[in-house]
């Protein structure tokens, strides 16, 4: 039977495939409408700057250049009461000297350098939790060595939040904007990734944070045993740790533009895939509910292109699928805009209708490649 003379047909095949779409777009519009609604739709209550001290952690490896040019950003904070812990992890470049001399210039700048081994291959969890035990204060703020704060206020912005209720803070890491498909992709990717760890926890179930912007209490960390449950992993010192640790009561968000941090992005798409490798390797170590949470929604995703494109080819019901396609569309495109625009993220939302069908499966078949790549202690 050709193509022609099975449009407008009504075979069971033809019910299982709207009933597919169907299950989908309801899926999809319980996760737009009922969960990542919340994150433009809420309103926070600014909070004072605190007094109380703070420790910025900084791990590098082979960072001198981004050292030399954003650790003085770092130090300008117009925060009354903090100090700079920088853990240098087996540098081979000049990172040792580039620290020397900042720490001679400001006095709250202080490092420490692990030297190289050679018998193993370390990870970013052993310098982090070598800088968290000789942090001085119990508020504690991590960025990355590529990063650099949006504003001299970040500090005091991102740290307002912890108290004796509140021990952890998910703030906002955005990417440099460059020319390219592979920018538009990567910005497009951390956009909504935020949109989706911000409204969760909104909904008082925080599933993950970025380790280029977060805080919390040191106490918390040496409490729940730092990273001993997922060590192993290359990856998991910020997401996977906040999912094991953060809950409804003792977790804030935080994502005034002026409290964001900057990063380098990634310029080649061989780099960006072995970044996104090592962040996939700890999502089957996330609690189960946040496992469920984030796999329903890619597959929601993924089911919902397949048989609204199969429905549109088929099937009798091209108008009815398009229409209900279509108020998806419309209510994802200004949850979207309306996310982008309180993260000061421009022109994100017409890229994003192109990309938002193939991402699902980039990021599946990243998955997948882990299976056949073994997994290793490095760094993001």
């Amino acid at each position: 039977m050709h193509l022609p003379e099975i449009i407008g047909t009504t075979g069971p095949g033809h019910w299982v495939l709207l009933a597919v779409f169907g299950l989908s777009w309801i899926v999809q519009m319980f996760y737009w409408a009922g969960i990542f609604s919340r994150f433009p739709a809420h309103r926070p209550t600014p909070r004072p700057a605190s007094p109380e001290g703070v420790s910025v952690i900084v791990c590098a490896r082979n960072e001198a250049r981004n050292l030399e040019r954003f650790l003085p950003l770092i130090l300008r904070q117009d925060h009354p009461n903090f100090e700079v812990v920088v853990v240098n992890d087996a540098s081979a470049d000049d990172t040792d000297e580039v620290l020397a001399a900042l720490a001679r210039q400001d006095s709250r700048l202080r490092f420490t350098t692990v030297p190289d081994n050679g018998k193993f291959t370390r990870g970013k969890k052993l310098a982090l939790t070598l800088g968290l035990k000789s942090a001085r204060n119990e508020r504690i703020v991590l960025t990355d060595a590529d990063c650099y704060p949006a504003g001299d206020s970040w500090l005091s912005g991102i740290s307002a939040g912890l108290g004796p209720d509140v021990k952890l803070v998910l703030g906002y890491g955005r990417y440099e904007k460059r020319k390219g498909i592979l920018n538009l992709l990567i910005r497009y990717e951390t956009v909504f990734t935020a949109l989706q760890y911000f409204a969760w926890a909104l909904r008082g179930k925080p599933t993950m944070g970025v380790g280029r912007n977060l805080a919390y209490m040191k106490s918390l960390f040496f409490e729940n045993k730092g990273f001993a449950s997922h060590y192993h992993l290359a990856s998991g010192d910020d997401d996977l740790f906040v999912n094991e640790v953060a809950n409804r009561k003792n977790t804030r968000v935080e994502f005034h533009p002026d409290h964001h941090t900057w990063s380098l992005p990634k310029t080649s798409l061989r780099g960006w895939i072995k970044q996104k490798q090592r962040h996939l390797t700890a999502g089957r170590k996330y609690k189960r509910g946040s496992r469920w949470r984030i796999g329903l929604e890619l597959i929601s995703r993924i089911t919902l292109y397949g048989s609204l494109i199969a429905s549109c080819l088929v099937t009798a019901w091209l108008y009815p699928v398009l229409i209900l396609f279509g108020v998806l569309a419309l209510l994802r495109s200004v949850i979207l805009a309306l996310a982008a625009r309180r993260l000061e993220e421009k022109q994100i939302l017409l890229p994003s209708l192109v990309l938002d069908p193939f991402m699902p499966l980039i990021l599946g078949l990243i998955w997948m490649s882990n299976l056949f790549v073994r997994n290793y202690q490095s760094w993001s």
